[in-house]
C-alpha cells in the first residue's frame, strides 16, 4: 500500500506569540530549526530500521516549511523540491492575528467564501487535493512538509470530517503523520 507522509514545519517566532502565520513567510526560530533536525534524525532512524521507506520530500516553498525539509534532507539525503500548492493558505485579514481568536475559529467552518484578501478553503482543497491526486499516480513515497492549515486538507482527503472536526484538527510542529492511498 502507498503512504503519504506529513509533518508541519518547525517552531516559528509567530507560533510563539500565538499568531497566524498563514502566507505571510514568518522564519523558524532557534527551537524551531532544532526541532526540524531532530525529526530528521527520527526519520533517519525509521528508514535505517525499515520502518519506513521515503523517496523524495516535497515542501511547501515559504521559509519555515523549506527550511525544515532542508533539515531533514541534510540528516537523511532524501532530495527535497518545492511545490507552490503547499503554501498555507492566505488567511488574508487574519493573518498575524490571534490564532484562537473566536471569529477566526468560526471562519474557518466556512468554506466557500474567500477571507477579505484571501483564499477559501474550497480553492485551498482544490490545489491540495490535485496535488495529491498526482503524488497517487506513481510508485513513490512522499513527505510533505507544509503548514497546520495544508494538513486539515490533507487529512479531509484521506477521512471524512465535519467542518467543527476540520475546523479544530492540527499537529504539532515537526510531528509525523502517516496517510495511506
Amino acid at each position: 500500500m502507498k503512504k503519504i507522509y506529513f509533518t508541519r514545519h518547525g517552531e516559528t517566532f509567530w507560533n510563539v506569540e500565538n499568531k497566524i502565520c498563514g502566507a505571510t513567510d514568518i522564519g523558524l526560530t532557534d527551537r524551531g530549526h532544532e526541532q526540524a533536525v531532530e525529526l530528521g534524525k527520527h526519520i533517519k532512524d525509521l528508514i535505517d530500521a525499515k520502518k519506513i521507506h521515503i523517496d523524495e520530500i516535497v515542501a511547501s516553498p515559504l521559509s519555515r516549511a523549506y527550511d525544515t525539509a532542508q533539515h531533514i534532507a541534510d540528516v537523511t539525503g532524501i532530495p527535497i523540491r518545492a511545490d507552490e500548492r503547499l503554501r498555507e493558505q492566505n488567511f488574508g485579514k487574519y493573518e498575524g492575528t490571534p490564532r484562537n481568536g473566536e471569529v477566526f475559529k468560526l471562519d474557518k467552518r466556512n468554506f466557500v467564501n474567500s477571507y477579505e484578501g484571501g483564499e477559501s478553503m474550497l480553492r485551498l482543497a482544490q490545489r491540495i487535493y490535485n496535488l495529491l491526486d498526482e503524488l497517487a499516480q506513481d510508485d513513490k513515497i512522499y513527505l510533505l512538509v507544509a503548514h497546520n492549515g495544508i494538513v486539515r486538507c490533507v487529512n479531509s482527503y484521506f477521512n471524512d470530517m465535519t467542518n467543527e472536526d476540520y475546523g479544530n484538527f492540527g499537529i504539532k510542529n515537526c510531528e509525523l503523520v502517516e496517510y495511506e492511498l
